[in-house]
C-alpha cells in the first residue's frame, strides 16, 4: 500500500498538528506515514487512550496543541468514544476536529461517533488517498485560510502587519498577544469564545490568566473601537466570554 506522494494539502494546513491514536502499532505508523507523505509536517502517534491524553495535556514534553485527532474506536481500556468525550472536557480541545478510524462500519457506531462531535468516520480497510483527502477536507472546513484583513465597525485590521487602520485616519500597532487574541476571536467571528478557551488558546492554560486577558481586551478596545467604553465590535457576553462582531 503506497503511502506518499499525494501532495494535495493546502499550504496553510501543512503545519496543523495531528495525533493518530490506534493500539495497532503498524496501522498507526502507516496512517502517520500517509499523512506525512501527503504533506502534513506534524503527525504524532499514540497507542492507547491514556497515552493520547498525556500527549494532549503536554505531559510527554510536547508543547504544541493538536488541531486534529484520528481515533481508532476499538481500543482496550479506553475506546475511541470515551477518549473523544474526555478530550472534549478540555477547553483547548472542546471543538478540535476528530475523525474516527475503525473496522466497525455499522450505523450504531457511526451515529455514536458523530453524536460525540466527530467530523468524519472512515471504515477500515481504506485507500490511503481516501484517508488523506477526507482528513484534508475536515481540516479545510475547520481551519479556513484566514483573511489578512479584518473589517470592523471603526477600523480595519491588517493581520499581516499587525496594524490597525482606524476610520478616523489614525493607526495603532497590535502587540503579539493582542494579535493572538484578536486572531482567535476573528476565527470565531459572530460566536462567543469563552474566557477559558481564550486563555487556553493564548497561554496554554485556563488558570490564572483571567485578569491578564481582561487587560489585553481593554487595550484592544482602545485600538479598535470608536468608543472603548461602549464597544460594538469586541463585545462581552456576560458570564461567558467575548464575541467579535465583524463588518460584512
Amino acid at each position: 500500500m503506497a503511502t506518499g506522494g499525494f501532495g494535495m494539502v493546502d499550504g496553510h494546513l501543512r503545519d496543523k498538528r495531528i495525533l493518530v491514536v490506534d493500539d495497532e502499532r503498524d496501522l498507526a505508523d502507516m496512517v502517520a506515514a500517509i499523512l506525512h507523505g501527503a504533506g502534513f509536517a506534524c503527525v504524532d502517534v499514540a497507542h492507547s487512550g491514556e497515552e493520547a491524553l498525556a500527549r494532549a495535556d503536554g505531559r510527554t514534553g510536547a508543547s504544541e496543541r493538536y488541531q486534529l485527532f484520528v481515533l481508532d474506536v476499538m481500543m482496550p481500556r479506553m475506546d475511541g468514544f470515551e477518549l473523544l468525550a474526555r478530550l472534549r472536557e478540555r477547553p483547548a480541545y472542546a471543538s478540535a476536529p476528530a475523525v474516527f478510524l475503525t473496522a466497525k462500519d455499522e450505523p450504531f457506531h457511526r451515529v455514536s461517533g458523530l453524536s460525540l462531535g466527530a467530523d468524519d468516520y472512515i471504515a477500515k480497510p481504506f485507500l490511503p488517498q481516501e484517508l488523506m483527502l477526507r482528513i484534508a477536507a475536515v481540516l479545510r472546513r475547520c481551519y479556513a485560510e484566514e483573511s489578512p484583513l479584518l473589517e470592523l465597525d471603526a477600523c480595519r485590521v491588517n493581520f499581516a502587519t499587525a496594524e490597525v487602520l482606524r476610520a478616523d485616519g489614525g493607526t495603532a500597532q497590535l502587540t503579539a498577544k493582542e494579535h493572538e487574541i484578536l486572531s482567535v476571536l476573528a476565527r470565531n467571528a459572530g460566536r462567543i469564545v469563552t474566557i477559558d478557551a481564550l486563555c487556553e488558546a493564548c497561554w496554554g492554560t485556563s488558570f490564572g490568566y483571567d485578569n491578564s486577558l481582561m487587560a489585553h481586551i481593554r487595550r484592544l478596545r482602545e485600538k479598535i473601537e470608536a468608543d472603548p467604553s461602549k464597544p460594538v465590535s469586541l463585545v462581552t457576553a456576560r458570564g461567558l466570554g467575548y464575541k467579535l462582531v465583524t463588518r460584512p
